[in-house]
């Protein structure tokens, strides 16, 4: 929760000071809960969807008996679109959080050399 708890602290705490805190403290926590948001979607699609493939493929036996794990009668051309979704999902999940650790590198840099930065792909909650 640093990314949120901190931000928040540093905004509220200084915003009436400055307009350039007031203006970038509402970005990085728009970026923030905006991430946030697409990471529970990425999620939410990705956990239930490769959750049905596995549990498809694994026989109940196999759950029941821990000596016996074998994968019988697995067709790819069934599941082929529910692993592609929950694939897709999986690496947008880990794309973002790459783009979200360069971003705020980024907007750092910009910020500390008394630029104002916009995240891209912010959803402007905070105005």
């Amino acid at each position: 929760f640093g990314n949120y708890i901190f931000p928040i602290l540093l905004w509220t705490s200084k915003k009436e000071r400055s307009e350039f805190v007031d203006y970038n403290g509402k970005q990085v926590l728009n970026f923030q809960l905006s991430l946030l948001l697409y990471s529970l979607v990425l999620i939410l699609i990705a956990v239930p969807t490769l959750l049905i493939t596995m549990f498809r493929i694994i026989p109940f036996e196999a759950i029941l008996n821990e000596n016996d794990f074998v994968f019988r009668n697995f067709n790819f051309e069934e599941n082929i679109g529910v692993l592609t979704v929950g694939l897709v999902a999986v690496l947008l999940f880990f794309l973002l959080k790459v783009a979200e650790f360069f971003l705020i590198i980024y907007a750092s840099i910009k910020t500390s050399n008394g630029e104002k930065y916009k995240y891209p792909i912010t959803i402007p909650f905070i105005k």
